[in-house]
């Protein structure tokens, strides 16, 4: 899913873009983005772990020096993803992020412990709809709509 926003994110000419996963990802890259894309899975109806870790290492940082900025959430959920979107959607309102589109949950319908332990394979679809978000944000931020 992140590698589909990636995607759409580089199809728009003169935005620079980066992928940086939430275990590396730091204040520093916070403050320098221009925007941002949130993907995570939800584990036990919670953003993952790793997820609420880079909030924890990075909020306080950033807080006051980022509001305006656009966001979007995307969520892989065995069944629902609600819970996650929430918790996303109120540190970046402590941030006061702008949320650019509503958030992108993806459903596996994985409920066994076999299903949820397996890999994920995403639909063209679902996909495409990250790459969608992507674009969105970049050119949003090319255009200076943002």
């Amino acid at each position: 899913m992140a590698d589909a926003v990636l995607r759409g994110a580089e199809s728009e000419a003169g935005v620079q873009s980066r992928l940086v996963r939430a275990s590396e990802a730091t204040a520093k890259d916070v403050l320098e983005a221009d925007g941002y894309v949130f993907v995570t899975p939800e584990n036990l109806a919670a953003m993952s772990g790793i997820m609420k870790d880079f909030f924890d290492r990075t909020y306080y940082a950033a807080l006051d020096r980022v509001a305006g900025r656009p966001y979007a959430t995307l969520v892989c959920a065995g069944s629902d993803g609600r819970s996650a979107v929430r918790q996303i959607e109120r540190i970046c309102t402590g941030w006061r992020l702008k949320e650019i589109r509503e958030p992108i949950i993806i459903c596996t319908h994985a409920q066994t412990p076999e299903a949820i332990l397996a890999p994920k394979t995403i639909g063209k679809e679902d996909l495409y709809q990250c790459e969608e978000t992507g674009t969105a944000i970049a050119a949003g931020l090319a255009l200076g709509v943002f």
